[in-house]
């Protein structure tokens, strides 16, 4: 297992992302906290100009949910976590971005659950860092686009989808950057993501159309 210390990352943000033309696959060379093993993981919430709207992609497993592009950091991409988001950010949702700030690290939301130490977690926690971008350009193509749909998503719209996704963490990530939310209450969820508060709205609205 490949551990190291996730406050030893540069803060360097002035990154170039290489345009590669498949996705990194596989987890040999992904990297863990050596503090708790917790897997380490890099993405993007990407704002529209005026931080009004966040770019979602479909789950490549279920391709009714909507979440936030991130993936596992590797092995040379240890000396800064940005260059690990901007390469998920550009494999999942075929943005080219640059980053105008790193958002506060969040641990896995699962830490929280009662877990029945007979029945282990299906997959390891995490430990999530994301950074705030801004989109340069859209490509027609990219690694996933095949597998993968991209949509703007304006802050209720998002929640509604990260919620429903059951991806309390991506909302956390949302919810601690600038995007513009309206004064509108934070919708309340419990451990098991059930959302209590607010009814489910039905979605209406169609993925993004990329860029000529």
């Amino acid at each position: 297992m490949n551990t190291i210390d996730p406050e030893k990352t540069s803060l360097k943000l002035d990154i170039v992302v290489e345009r590669t033309s498949t996705p990194r696959e596989g987890r040999e060379n992904q990297v863990y906290s050596s503090k708790d093993n917790a897997r380490l993981v890099a993405g993007g919430v990407i704002l529209d100009k005026e931080k009004k709207r966040v770019l979602l992609i479909s789950s490549s497993k279920h391709k009714d949910r909507w979440i936030i592009p991130k993936g596992g950091i590797e092995k040379d991409e240890i000396d800064n976590f940005a260059k690990a988001a901007l390469r998920e950010t550009w494999e999942e949702s075929g943005a080219i971005c640059e980053i105008v700030k790193k958002l506060p690290s969040i641990p896995d939301h699962r830490k929280d659950l009662k877990i029945d130490d007979s029945k282990p977690l299906k997959y390891p926690l995490c430990e999530f860092h994301f950074y705030q971008m801004t989109p340069i350009q859209l490509e027609q193509e990219w690694p996933e686009s095949k597998s993968r749909l991209r949509r703007w998503a304006n802050y209720e719209e998002a929640k509604h989808e990260l919620l429903k996704s059951k991806r309390p963490e991506l909302l956390h990530a949302l919810d601690v950057s600038d995007i513009v939310k309206n004064d509108a209450e934070l919708l309340e969820y419990d451990s098991n993501n059930h959302m209590i508060d607010a009814e489910l709205e039905i979605d209406d609205y169609d993925h993004i159309e990329p860029s000529t």
